[in-house]
């Protein structure tokens, strides 16, 4: 038979040369970061090599990650199992193994029918439970099909780890034959001297086989369902949903928009409305915002029952989109605040619509997010004359400091600052004042920072009616293109940032967020008072991003490669001679700790 023929490298297979056209030295060469010509490896393996560099993999060793509660009772492996069972016991005995993987590329199934491939698979962690994915062991049959969503054959040392350079794989996505959307990959591994176009052509087979007993083992009232479901999707731009007893779907917009909560509500309003023979209703939703829904029944595939229903959604009145709109179309200016990323100014206009309404607000984010400085501007911006006070409970406070600033002699903003840091007993004083304050006709606005909501705080936060989320620095990281200027301007009138520079601190994750950044800017300007900020002006570890935290001895050695590059100008055969190490313990090092090499 074909498949048996396959591992014993008919005369119509073509073998893998070995190594004739000198791939080994173009891999090495990539991996030194010398210049590879297009003709010496082919395109798709090529830009599969650059993302693996991209995700800092490691070239010399196999470090995968592995997850111990994989599902083994899905659609995908019910449907699978049957046709690898038939293809094993064809190929049994043959240096060849059938592997099956989720969208993740972690092994769900391996069968090997040869015991010298089995034990070599299971020592480079080709086995279940593993992940074989791009980003975690770099151009591989698996990881490679399901990043380019193509079928991929990867042979010899075109994979990326060394470990891997004496197998050949072919893989191929699975995809869902209704939803159309990939669920996994089948892969055929094999000696890389064993190899042929053959073992393309055969995982292409079984991935079609699957997919064909996938299409069979689903139900037509799922097909049907889906299939109105679709045609409404080309119909409409606004929330919809699609469900039955056994299958929920959604669109985009109702996943951005709807809490899981409301989601949760709104099926079954509409389960209840489709009871009651009710076609639409109006929903009020846990989270506040009121919605028109109207529901359609999806016949079965024989029109004698029901496959599902299809939900059309409309917001009624819901602030969010308010938000959202103004966010898209409206840049904000708030005096002393720089930002453009939209969950920076989403934060911003949430604010500022709290204080046009006269709505006290929770101010919550980890520390140094800029929480206190929102607030301030945002009363500058609406009331430029009007007095802003604050009080910090890290600072000290009691009942009586907030009753002066707000009943004796009331200011017009008071930001409290850490409240979650207030004793039981302080947060009863408060409660008590700021009831107080809430029956004047017109208070004083008042909100509150906080570094994380917390249950015991939940009588004082009833007086505080929205929270907002300032996030952290790490994901608005394109805001530092105007943070560092304006930081920098603080500091010294004559200091810029380069692009390189930038790039870097881009790179950072700043958990400790402006006021890390201010101090590193701080001490970059002690040393350099004019001019523009190179990437050699920044601490070391801004020159590196380790993929993990690195103990005090990994850190010496991080700075010191740093040092050595920049000292040799990114020459690695002279960095390494200068460090004592090899050239290829030098790449595997700045791999590792994520060190940018300095441009020749």
């Amino acid at each position: 038979m074909e498949e048996t023929r396959l591992a014993r490298r008919p005369p119509t297979a073509r073998p893998v040369p070995a190594d004739e056209h000198g791939l080994a030295r173009t891999r090495v060469r990539f991996l030194t970061s010398e210049p590879v010509k297009p003709e010496e490896v082919r395109d798709s393996i090529l830009a599969s090599w650059r993302r693996s560099q991209h995700s800092s993999v490691p070239a010399d060793r196999i470090n995968l990650p592995y997850v111990t509660d994989t599902d083994l009772d899905t659609p995908l492996i019910r449907a699978a199992e049957p046709v690898l069972a038939r293809l094993g016991e064809q190929l049994d005995g043959q240096p060849i193994s059938l592997i099956l993987t989720d969208r993740n590329g972690v092994v769900l199934t391996q069968r090997t029918g040869d015991p010298d491939l089995h034990r070599h698979l299971q020592a480079v962690e080709l086995a279940p439970g593993f992940s074989y994915g791009e980003q975690f062991v770099g151009t591989n049959g698996i990881g490679t099909a399901l990043e380019d969503g193509r079928p991929t054959h990867v042979f010899g040392h075109e994979h990326y780890a060394e470990n891997l350079e004496n197998l050949a794989c072919a893989g191929v996505p699975i995809h869902d034959p209704i939803a159309g959307k990939t669920i996994g990959a089948v892969d055929l591994t094999c000696w890389r001297k064993d190899a042929g176009q053959l073992l393309v052509a055969l995982a292409r087979t079984t991935a079609e086989q699957i997919r064909q007993a996938l299409l069979g083992n689903s139900d037509v009232r799922e097909l049907a369902l889906f299939q109105a479901y679709l045609r409404a999707c080309r119909r409409t731009t606004g929330i919809l949903l699609a469900f039955n007893d056994d299958v929920v779907m959604m669109n985009d917009r109702a996943r951005r928009l709807l809490d899981p909560a409301d989601q949760s509500v709104l099926l079954g309003h509409a389960s209840q409305a489709l009871a009651d023979g009710r076609m639409s209703a109006t929903v009020a939703l846990p989270t506040g915002s009121k919605v028109r829904m109207q529901c359609r029944a999806v016949p079965g595939p024989r029109g004698e029952d029901v496959a599902g229903s299809v939900v059309r959604v409309k917001l009624i009145e819901s602030e969010d989109e308010d938000i959202a709109a103004a966010v898209s179309t409206l840049p904000m200016f708030l005096p002393g605040v720089v930002g453009s990323a939209p969950i920076w100014l989403r934060c911003c206009h949430e604010v500022d619509a709290g204080y046009g309404r006269g709505e006290w607000l929770a101010l919550a984010g980890e520390k140094g997010v800029g929480k206190f400085t929102l607030a301030r501007c945002v009363h500058q911006r609406r009331n430029p004359t009007g007095r802003v006070h604050s009080l910090d409970v890290e600072h000290g406070i009691d009942a009586a400091d907030v009753r002066r600033e707000l009943i004796d002699d009331p200011v017009d903003t008071l930001v409290i600052r850490h409240v979650d840091q207030l004793t039981p007993d302080g947060r009863r004083d408060l409660i008590d004042v700021l009831e107080e304050v809430l029956k004047a006709p017109k208070p004083p606005w008042v909100a509150v920072t906080l570094t994380s909501d917390t249950e015991d705080l939940g009588e004082l936060m009833a007086l505080f009616p929205r929270t907002v989320h300032i996030p952290p620095l790490r994901r608005h990281v394109e805001d530092l293109s105007e943070l560092v200027p304006l930081l920098l301007s603080k500091l010294s009138a004559q200091l810029t940032c380069s692009p390189a520079a930038m790039h870097l601190l881009m790179r950072a994750s700043w958990p400790g967020n402006v006021p890390q950044l201010r101090q590193v800017l701080k001490t970059v300007a002690q040393r350099r008072r004019v001019g523009a900020i190179q990437p050699s002006d920044l601490p070391a570890e801004y020159r590196a991003v380790a993929r993990r935290p690195l103990n005090r001895l990994e850190s010496l050695e991080r700075d010191a490669i740093v040092h050595s590059l920049e000292d040799t100008d990114g020459n690695k055969i002279k960095a390494a001679r200068l460090l004592g190490m090899s050239r290829a313990t030098l790449y595997r090092k700045i791999h590792e700790y994520g060190i940018v090499t300095p441009t020749r």
